[in-house]
């Protein structure tokens, strides 16, 4: 860890954050009024008149959701003493879920937002699970108190059943929908209301209403309990005397267990009527950690293969990780990383690991949504972003070049749907490429391709929604307007059995001829095993060592292609078990070509089967509409797995083909006449029934 001196003073005041949440749980909203009560401000921006400070793209404000993570820094005084806050705002809507994955990778906490009426929803169950994988600490918000069917002890129990979380209230809410008007402070042992036609600035402190008294009581037992595990001391004292327990000690305690990830504070409030968010403020830096509080970061040194650790200090060699790339029409594009050690100066050079280069940042910013304050220096546990790189991608590490270190890369889902695009005009030919190229460079899991066969250029994503945004996106930034075709599944092979053969490869032309031959095994892969699981058991030199790279690399390059419908092969097994060679004709390419050709025979023999993605699906509709949406599920050859009630709504869940959901927003709605709302998000690939399998490849093979 760094050594106590002003460095080490300087990182305790900071907190890398992010606020995570399901679409529509007021996140944006929330964010804004973080911005206006640290002073960022002068005027809240509201997301429903598309005036919101974070939501800076067209798209963002005319759609009302948060499609990018944009990174704003901002200062709360608390103690008599000035934190810094880098505020990470990342998408709630499934689609973007890779935004918020590469937040998350580089924060060091999180506010988990719920809303007071829809409580736990399917993309907060997601998000959660992602912060449980980067091992985030994080306290969570109950919003939307003020609104009708607010029910904060009912989001706690949803908290406990859905997430498996240990959520402990550190305030329970006085009153809820129009009667919300504070809340009990269980740690401070306090109640307080805001005072009407302050803004939510002014908080007043008022005895606990004898109504909540008892109830406040047991939940301020609750909590010492549920923080007991870190402090018997607390414990018994609490047992001889509640009132001997200083705010100190509950602060203390209730932070280490935060950190340690045992247990969840929960606050409530009304971002939207200025209630409760100085005290979420308060509550950010009293428990969330700081770039100390967190484990030093490890990485592979490419030099040595090792693992080495990086700590949060700036005297320490310096490290950072690039967790997005975006596309600025003024100063070009913009790279936004975490630091890890170390430090930076603006105008000097990084080695990047992961290109091999070199790189000068002319310019280092602190970014406040889409505006810039340039830097001079940038140093460990800050987050900023750089102007002048040539070569970058998300997930790269930049480090110094004599001291190389490799931080953990971040892993992207493959996109599972895709269209055809054209310009409207061929003039825009060349526009198109370049705006898809830096879509492509900013989002890792868009991807653009041509089609061999029809020339036709293709893009990927992972639903509707995000290929729609990227195609408004091409209109709004780089003025191109695209005709584009209907939606396609990235539908992907699988052998099922697993089969013998023995392959020749031979070419006589006039002089050096080619040869090769192999015998192997090809079949699925282990459990637990993915991709190209290549054995190699070749005896006594009959396929020379040189070769036995080639044969791997001319199955994984044939597993691009499936021989049903020519879709890619994800996992496959090959053992090579024996071959031989001409100590003249064979080289490295027969030994490729050799496996490619043997792969396209031995894959028809092993019984490929066509896979399609199975997307989860949600649908919250009224108890009325219950019949229509299920009945309606089904033709779409859905598995339903739960319908659950909540008050006057039934949460049904289904695993569903994704061929078969395209344009479910709008027939749903026409359904239920608006009322229901659904979610999707990708779950995994399932063999085809035979019916679409002979559909698709029939489809696929009348096309050529």
């Amino acid at each position: 860890m760094a050594t106590h001196n002003e460095n080490t003073s300087k990182l305790s005041l900071n907190r890398n954050i992010g606020i995570m949440a399901h679409i529509d749980a007021g996140k944006t909203t929330t964010t804004e009024r973080i911005l206006y009560y640290t002073g960022r401000n002068y005027k809240m921006g509201e997301v429903h008149d598309g005036g919101a400070t974070m939501d800076w793209m067209v798209q963002e404000q005319e759609r009302g959701i948060t499609i990018t993570s944009a990174a704003t820094t901002v200062y709360w005084q608390l103690f008599g003493k000035k934190y810094k806050i880098n505020i990470i705002d990342t998408p709630g809507h499934v689609d973007f879920t890779v935004e918020v994955e590469r937040s998350l990778r580089v924060l060091d906490g999180a506010v988990a937002l719920f809303c007071a009426v829809g409580g736990v929803e399917p993309q907060s169950e997601t998000v959660w699970r992602q912060a449980d994988k980067y091992k985030v600490p994080r306290i969570s918000f109950v919003n939307k108190m003020d609104r009708s069917g607010a029910d904060f002890f009912g989001v706690i129990e949803q908290m406990r059943d859905r997430l498996g979380a240990n959520p402990v209230p550190i305030q329970i809410p006085i009153g809820a929908e129009d009667d919300f008007q504070g809340v009990v402070d269980l740690v401070k042992d306090k109640a307080f209301v805001w005072e009407e036609g302050s803004d939510g600035t002014t908080v007043v402190e008022v005895p606990i209403p004898e109504d909540l008294e008892q109830i406040s009581q047991d939940y301020r037992m609750k909590l010492i309990e549920g923080v007991a595990e870190e402090s018997d001391e607390l414990l018994e004292k609490f047992m001889e005397d509640p009132h001997s327990i200083t705010e100190e000690e509950m602060i203390n305690v209730i932070r280490t267990s935060t950190l340690n990830m045992s247990i969840t504070p929960v606050m409530c409030g009304s971002a939207f009527k200025n209630k409760g968010v100085q005290m979420l403020l308060n509550a950010i830096i009293e428990f969330l950690p700081s770039p100390l509080d967190v484990e030093d970061v490890a990485g592979i040194n490419p030099k040595t293969n090792k693992e080495e650790y990086r700590s949060a200090d700036p005297s320490d060699n310096f490290s950072a990780l690039a967790f997005k790339i975006a596309t600025d029409p003024f100063v070009g594009r913009i790279c936004f990383f975490r630091v890890y050690s170390g430090k930076l100066k603006a105008g000097s050079y990084v080695y990047n690991v992961s290109t091999g280069k070199k790189e000068r940042i002319s310019r280092i910013m602190q970014m406040h949504a889409n505006k810039q304050e340039p830097l001079e220096v940038i140093e460990a546990g800050d987050i900023g972003a750089g102007v002048g790189f040539k070569k970058i991608h998300t997930g790269d590490t930049l480090t110094e070049d004599k001291h190389p270190i490799i931080l953990e890369a971040m892993s992207f889902p493959d996109p599972v749907i895709s269209i055809a695009i054209e310009p409207k005009t061929q003039k825009d030919i060349d526009k198109m490429s370049l705006a898809l190229a830096k879509l492509a460079e900013e989002d890792p899991t868009f991807k653009v391709a041509t089609d061999v066969d029809s020339g036709q250029t293709i893009i990927s994503g992972m639903g509707e929604l995000h290929l729609d945004i990227l195609v408004d996106r091409l209109k709004r930034e780089f003025s191109v307007e695209c005709n584009i075709g209907l939606p396609q599944v990235n539908y992907k092979e699988a052998v099922t059995v697993t089969v013998d053969h023995k392959e020749t490869y031979k070419k006589q032309t006039g002089g050096r001829g080619k040869f090769a031959q192999i015998q192997f095994e090809l079949g699925p892969v282990d459990e637990g095993e993915e991709g190209l699981q290549f054995i190699d058991e070749v005896k006594g030199g009959n396929v020379p060592k040189e070769f036995i790279p080639s044969v791997k690399k001319g199955f994984q390059n044939a597993m691009q292609n499936g021989v049903l419908a020519g879709y890619a092969v994800d996992n496959l097994k090959v053992t090579l078990k024996d071959g031989s060679f001409h100590p003249v004709d064979s080289d490295q390419l027969a030994f490729e070509m050799v496996a490619k050709v043997g792969y396209k025979i031995a894959a028809k023999m092993a019984k490929s089967v066509l896979m399609e993605p199975i997307m989860k699906v949600e649908v919250v509709t009224p108890e009325d509409y219950l019949g229509d949406v299920t009945g309606d599920l089904n033709k779409r050859r859905a598995i339903l797995e739960d319908v659950s009630a909540k008050v006057g709504y039934q949460i049904v869940k289904a695993k569903v083909p994704l061929s078969e959901m395209f344009g479910y927003v709008t027939s749903l709605r026409s359904l239920t006449s608006g009322r229901a709302t659904s979610s999707m998000e990708f779950d995994s690939f399932k063999e085809a029934p035979a019916f679409v399998s002979e559909e698709v490849i029939k489809k696929i093979k009348g096309n050529y």
